[in-house]
């Protein structure tokens, strides 16, 4: 017991941070990436004479490429090493950058996002099975903090960083800016991350595959296409969910025959990841569907720059770093179970701010609840993510990572459907303006429509009176998105009440595993 003692140390050594150091900047880039191509969407439609739906595709491409590689990184992680894996995601996703920069039309941008996706989507499983087989399992809370920097900066700096770029220079600049870091991570990963030790191939699953990955896009496209066409009734929207969903059913109830199933849903045996992935998901779909909201808010209702609208959003990433370093720390020696609840209360009190938003609610209030918004996140999202990785074994974690990406990028993408689809048909209420008609399609400017254009420098021949109404509407349109976003923060409770109260042993004893062989508690890597 005492060498093992002296095996684990209590603090994050020089050798971790090092590879923590590759992880950080690998997943800044992609997630990053995300937030500020979503600030390009309007120059997109200006520079390539498109419509929104159309350049809503370099977002929706980018996140199908994520769900189809996704489910790969496990069985690929396994079969080709997470070193060589990683520097190849970090390769395609800077030759994904470099020639989004090129595109001349909106169909070759969509083309390039996609390629981006593939390298992107493997950037976070992997990064996170390389960190957590490095520090080992007695320091994962510390490492996952670590981690979170990234997913914060992401949201609160894409904007920011956008809207400077744009402003500044020009959207090119927005994907250029990937290549000079990606080229300083592909070199730093090439001397940092350890050598990859050589193991037995296990069969790839195309059975699963082909169901698994197809079924992922059909299902996420059809939740992007709801935005868009407003209903579910559409056969865009009803058509593709149904067959990708049919077809990740089967592959749920083919995934118990295979040895090594493309995902190995048999972790979920394990109750402790259970009932995390369940917290997450429910966490993803509440926060960060309503967080996407957050800024749109400022920009709409209020008129702010997508600049100032960015730094408006700082106070979130703030509370948050306060809190991430401490709940990381706590997480390796306090049950997750007995932080994460009072985490949560600090969301649901900033959140409940939102619903009460006007055409003129004081900055002071909204940047103040951001910020213990921000200190209840940096609470909550990682600890559950390590409650999720803890009693895993060495092999296990890149599985177990793969899974917990996937009901992520599931649940990112389910939270921020629901609540473009509750917005756009609040404002779809709003009355239209008589003899006022888009000049593009020709259907009539509502009031709400004409007091966003007019917030963001339109010249329309309205009253006063009437854009004041519009915006009236808006800001309703908004609080009453917010309550419902409010009510799937209190639906988090429920998973998180079952998270965890007691000491859990951070490495599970040898016996037989699911395939028959032998379990082994995952390696400390000794530096």
């Amino acid at each position: 017991m005492t060498n093992q003692a002296v095996a684990v140390p209590n603090k994050l050594d020089g050798a971790v941070l090092k590879i923590a150091g590759v992880v950080v900047l690998g997943a800044i880039m992609s997630i990053l990436d995300i937030t500020v191509v979503s600030v390009a969407l309007p120059t997109f439609q200006t520079e390539f004479d498109a419509t929104y739906a159309e350049v809503a595709w370099t977002m929706t491409g980018y996140t199908l490429a994520l769900a189809t590689v996704i489910p790969l990184s496990g069985w690929a992680a396994d079969r080709f090493g997470t070193k060589r894996l990683y520097m190849l995601a970090l390769l395609l996703f800077t030759l994904g950058s470099a020639l989004c920069a090129t595109a001349d039309s909106i169909g070759q941008l969509i083309g390039f996002r996609v390629l981006q996706g593939l390298g992107g989507g493997m950037l976070m499983p992997l990064g996170m099975t390389i960190m957590t087989r490095a520090a080992g399992p007695e320091r994962i809370g510390r490492l996952m903090a670590v981690l979170g920097i990234p997913m914060l900066l992401g949201p609160i700096g894409g904007p920011i960083l956008g809207g400077w770029l744009i402003e500044a220079r020009s959207w090119h600049w927005i994907f250029l800016i990937n290549v000079p870091i990606g080229a300083i991570a592909l070199v730093y990963a090439y001397f940092a991350l350890p050598k990859d030790n050589a193991e037995p191939s296990e069969s790839f699953d195309f059975v699963g595959m082909l169901m698994l990955s197809p079924g992922l896009a059909l299902f996420l496209y059809g939740i992007s296409s709801l935005p868009e066409t407003g209903t579910i009734a559409t056969p865009k929207v009803w058509v593709t969910m149904l067959l990708g969903a049919v077809l990740v059913a089967g592959f749920v109830l083919y995934s118990f025959k295979p040895r090594h199933p493309l995902l190995d849903l048999r972790l979920f045996r394990n109750r402790n990841l259970t009932v995390a992935s369940v917290s997450l998901f429910v966490f993803i779909i509440a926060f960060m569907g309503a967080g996407l909201l957050f800024p749109s808010y400022f920009l709409q209702v209020r008129g702010e720059s997508t600049l100032h609208a960015g730094l408006l959003m700082a106070p979130q990433g703030i509370g948050a770093m306060l809190t991430m370093p401490i709940a990381g720390a706590l997480a390796d020696k306090i049950p997750v179970g007995r932080t994460v609840p009072f985490a949560m209360a600090l969301i649901a009190a900033g959140f409940f701010a939102f619903t009460q938003v006007g055409t003129d609610t004081s900055y002071l209030l909204l940047c103040g609840s951001l910020f213990v918004m921000g200190l209840g996140m940096g609470g909550t999202m990682m600890p559950i993510m390590t409650s999720a990785l803890r009693t895993l074994t060495n092999h296990e974690v890149a599985r177990g990572s793969t899974l917990v990406n996937i009901l992520q990028q599931i649940g990112s993408s389910i939270g921020g459907a629901i609540m473009s689809v509750i917005l756009t048909s609040q404002l779809n209420g709003s009355a239209p303006i008589p003899g006022l008609n888009d000049p593009r399609t020709g259907e009539p400017i509502t009031e709400a429509g004409a007091a966003i254009a007019t917030q963001h420098g339109a010249q329309l021949p309205v009253e006063p009176s009437i854009l004041q109404r519009g915006l009236e509407f808006v800001a309703d349109s908004f609080a009453t998105t917010f309550w419902v976003g409010f009510a799937l923060v209190l639906a988090t409770f429920i998973p998180v009440a079952f998270l965890p109260r007691k000491r859990l042993r951070t490495q599970p004893p040898v016996g037989p595993d699911a395939d028959g062989g032998d379990r082994v508690a995952a390696p400390v890597m000794i530096h």
